[in-house]
């Protein structure tokens, strides 16, 4: 398959939707009746998990500041038989977050999979990175979710759980014009490591999903930055194209799911081989 054909930002095609239905040919049950809190479920990946982990029988709580993509999200999980209910979030606020997980607990239940999905990026050289858009990158990206799983783990603490945290393969390799970004995914990585730490034997699993470069809305809109160089890029590349979202929500729910039940603390990277 070549890599130009997958590379389509946000657009789909044949070739996108060939590799989405070859994972949903193995959607099975293994969240029936789980209550599962998915962050930015208004697009990308995470709609994508949100609607996988439907697809699955869990009752999904939709987080997203994006209330006109929740719309879509919910509806969508609706028209194909699963549920779901869309919750407005702003994961960098503390009250959004506390209140937010407060309602869906009284409204769903008591969540037991957690998904922390939500993040942006952006391509600055970073001797001219605003600071204001560094730490709004840092306050996303692994502020977020942090507080989603301190509002979410006092239910897996009382109910046992799963929580996925999305990171990135420049959570483990650097890549130019990105040190905010790969700064905060490096961060959810060691922050999901310390979780997993903490709560080795109080059964809270908790894992990271590191993908490469995906095929979303939000890669499509980052620009390079003056002046960069194209070639210092190439670490986003691969023989095996861009991924799909859908291919992406398949390794969270498998990671999310009891047939991963004596992993806790790893990291899966899903990127086409970048980080061999």
């Amino acid at each position: 398959m070549s890599p130009i054909q997958r590379v389509t930002l946000g657009q789909g095609g044949p070739e996108h939707d060939v590799a989405n239905e070859a994972v949903r040919s193995f959607i099975g049950r293994r969240f029936d009746g789980k209550v599962a809190v998915v962050t930015g479920a208004g697009s990308g990946i995470g709609q994508a998990v949100a609607h996988r982990l439907a697809a699955e029988g869990a009752i999904v709580a939709a987080l997203d500041v994006a209330v006109d993509n929740l719309a879509v999200t919910v509806d969508a999980i609706g028209a194909n038989g699963g549920t779901a209910r869309a919750y407005h979030c702003d994961v960098t606020s503390e009250s959004s977050v506390d209140d937010t997980v407060a309602s869906l607990a009284e409204q769903l239940g008591a969540p037991t999979v957690v998904c922390n999905v939500a993040g942006i990026g952006g391509f600055f050289n970073t001797v001219d990175m605003p600071l204001d858009r560094w730490e709004k990158i840092l306050a996303v990206n692994l502020t977020g979710p942090f507080l989603v799983c301190r509002a979410t783990l006092p239910h897996l603490l009382e109910h046992g759980g799963s929580i996925v945290n999305v990171a990135s393969n420049t959570a483990l390799m650097g890549q130019a014009y990105s040190a905010a970004y790969c700064a905060s995914k490096a961060g959810v990585l060691m922050f999901s490591k310390a979780l997993a730490a903490e709560y080795l034997s109080r059964g809270v699993r908790v894992n990271v999903v590191a993908p490469g470069g995906t095929d979303t809305p939000l890669m499509g809109a980052f620009e390079l930055p003056d002046g960069a160089d194209f070639k210092a890029l190439r670490t986003m590349m691969t023989p095996l194209g861009f991924s799909t979202p859908a291919e992406i929500a398949a390794s969270v729910a498998f990671i999310a799911s009891d047939e991963s039940t004596y992993t806790t603390g790893a990291v899966l990277s899903v990127d086409g081989g970048l980080t061999i």
